[in-house]
């Protein structure tokens, strides 16, 4: 997510709502981009209780109609309380009940029915986007099982000492599930400005870890403690966010 909050000693703790969704893959994708943006616009862009908003497209994915919505909320009960001012933003901004059911059933038609929902809660502390992105920025994130409900302190101290100095990372979002299907859900998203970014962060991380870790007995010592969170198994998933329809 392109949310910014002021730095702080203790990171806000935000809940996060995801709603895979999937495109009709025949309708017009102007069309489907133009009534997002309407959307967006008239009922997002205006509910205070949505602190952060991203929509991230199919790039590098097992499902090319995947679309994500995904919204940041500062509780719980925001959560909710934001639905309803969502519904009153809509009755403001089309106020003819004619002119309302004629969008909404032009916006659906751009989806199939077939979506699911989760919800997590940001963890640790996130790097934040410096500034709002003017072009589609590379979205990779990696899906880990945890292997315990306590995540282990060497994972601060690894993005302390690698992720944050990655210059190809320009922001990183950790999240652990809350609500949803699978409990173990560990989710990282990190933005890059490119796909060569991406990769070239690789060879940066490489640099970093052997800079912060010079002795290799350190490092495994240090990888091994940090591999006692996790099971090993992890999924790769690459999309590109919409800047207009970011908040």
């Amino acid at each position: 997510m392109s949310l910014k909050t002021q730095a702080q000693e203790e990171p806000q703790t935000v809940y996060i709502t995801l709603t895979t969704m999937h495109r009709n893959l025949d309708a017009d994708k102007k069309e489907w981009m133009k009534a997002e943006q309407e959307f967006f616009d008239k009922v997002t862009s205006k509910n205070e209780l949505i602190i952060g908003s991203d929509v991230l497209t199919h790039y590098f994915t097992e499902n090319s109609s995947e679309i994500l919505h995904v919204s940041a909320y500062k509780s719980w009960e925001d959560i909710e309380k934001a639905e309803k001012i969502t519904d009153d933003l809509i009755m403001k901004a089309w106020p003819d009940e004619k002119d309302r059911k004629a969008f909404f059933e032009k916006y659906r038609s751009f989806y199939t029915p077939m979506h699911s929902d989760e919800i997590y809660v940001s963890v640790l502390e996130p790097k934040m986007l410096e500034n709002p992105p003017k072009d589609p920025m590379v979205v990779y994130v990696r899906k880990s099982q945890t292997a315990s409900r306590k995540l282990s302190d060497r994972l601060k101290e690894y993005n302390d000492k690698i992720t944050f100095k990655n210059p190809f990372i320009k922001a990183y979002y950790p999240q652990r599930h809350y609500w949803g299907s699978d409990s173990r859900d560990f989710v990282e998203a990190f933005f890059f400005n490119s796909l060569a970014d991406l990769e070239k962060s690789h060879d940066k991380e490489e640099e970093l870890i052997k800079t912060a870790w010079p002795k290799e007995e350190d490092r495994k010592l240090f990888f091994d403690n940090l591999k006692t969170s996790f099971t090993g198994i992890h999924g790769d998933y690459i999309y590109l966010n919409v800047p207009s329809l970011a908040k």
